[in-house]
């Protein structure tokens, strides 16, 4: 379990992970189910507040030469994140977009309970429907 949960938590950060695999692996191993989804959700979304703190500190030197994005930049995403909000991080879940996502709520100040909850609500629906489906196609596969 302490594996799905270091998998699950590198996988919501810039780092590229493969929790989803993992979690139907050991699934098809036998563990429990409802366990595996919390843990998998906990670390999964343990690893997306790392961004969002990430990005609330990253803001501070925004000022700097080095720092990652324009002034443009910078206002483009805010403009984009203040049109879709904090519901955008219900896409949290989603491969490309949803680190970003993250780290654009810290860097726009999100507020940590919302952040909380709603990045496990959606982290914790992509374990569900990965689980589901690994009930639908793994089983016979699984000995």
């Amino acid at each position: 379990m302490l594996s799905l949960f270091l998998v699950a938590l590198v996988s919501a950060t810039l780092l590229p992970g493969g929790s989803e695999v993992w979690l139907a692996r050991l699934w098809c191993l036998g563990e429990p189910a409802l366990v595996l989804w919390a843990v998998a959700t906990a670390g999964n979304t343990l690893g997306s507040l790392v961004n969002v703190g990430m990005g609330r500190y990253a803001r501070r030197f925004q000022d700097r030469r080095w720092f990652p994005a324009s002034p443009q930049g910078l206002a483009r995403a805010e403009r984009w994140y203040f049109r879709f909000g904090e519901w955008s991080l219900l896409a949290s879940w989603a491969p490309v977009i949803g680190d970003p996502l993250t780290v654009l709520a810290g860097v726009f100040r999100l507020p940590w309970w919302r952040a909380i909850l709603l990045i496990t609500l959606a982290k914790g629906t992509r374990y569900a429907v990965v689980l589901l489906l690994a009930q639908q196609w793994l089983a016979p596969l699984c000995q």
